[in-house]
């Protein structure tokens, strides 16, 4: 099948797709930024599923890393014909403009809009000439609501459809998809940690509970085995907003 480079897939949604896009056949590069034992446990539930698995760490903050991540990919496992770039960072949690600084924004920028594009900036290449790629960027409700984490956070997800309407453009003629799933309220190590907030935030959706990020996961191969879906954005909300 294909090799899929999933961003920031030590935890959480990363994870639940490295996983889920196994179980259909394609081999998974795990990025993660620093916790190596959980990016091996993944790799190992990919390997059991009789696909190849490898790790690579790297911090998406620093402006070479994307590159130098698609890189070593292709020398491991092949050139990326999957992307899925997850990872994110949304700290801190500050909805007062007034109290978000320069170093603030930039840093959630770099990590949550400039990581993608340059990964996507290093990956289209062999996926024109290969005649065949998928690009799903993660990004969240908080694109369309503002969301809880801040105006710094919401920009960043809000930057992401922008960049999937000028992208699928460019390259749907060659067999490469862009799509964005944006997932809200998602029961992972991202959300709040006490229980009240958490019952708090879930009784605002409509099915009662938060989603799983195995749910999230499942769409995401959706999107990859479909050659037609492309230049679109999708919610995974639990009715919160329709779309």
């Amino acid at each position: 099948m294909a090799v899929a480079l999933i961003t920031g897939s030590s935890r959480g949604i990363g994870a639940a797709t490295a996983v889920r896009l196994a179980q259909d056949g394609h081999d998974v590069a795990i990025a993660y930024r620093a916790n190596a034992e959980a990016a091996e446990r993944v790799a190992a539930e990919v390997r059991a599923l009789g696909r190849e698995a490898a790790t690579f760490a790297g911090d998406m903050s620093q402006v070479d890393a994307p590159a130098e991540l698609v890189s070593a990919v292709a020398r491991e496992l092949g050139p990326v014909e999957i992307l899925i770039a997850n990872a994110g960072i949304n700290d801190p949690m500050q909805q007062d403009p007034r109290k978000i600084d320069a170093a603030v924004w930039d840093r959630v920028m770099a990590v949550n809009v400039r990581a993608p594009f340059l990964t996507v900036q290093a990956a289209i290449g062999s996926m024109i000439e290969r005649g065949f790629g998928r690009i799903v960027l993660l990004s969240s409700v908080a694109a369309y609501t503002g969301g809880i984490v801040g105006p710094h956070y919401a920009a960043s997800k809000a930057a992401l459809h922008g960049l999937a309407h000028s992208l699928s453009q460019f390259a749907s003629r060659q067999g490469v998809t862009v799509n964005v799933v944006a997932p809200a309220l998602i029961a992972t190590d991202m959300m709040p940690s006490d229980q009240r907030t958490l019952d708090e935030l879930a009784g605002r959706i409509p099915v009662g509970r938060l989603g799983r990020a195995d749910e999230v996961a499942d769409l995401i191969a959706a999107i990859v085995r479909n050659p037609y879906l492309t230049n679109q954005s999708i919610l995974v909300d639990g009715g919160m907003r329709p779309s």
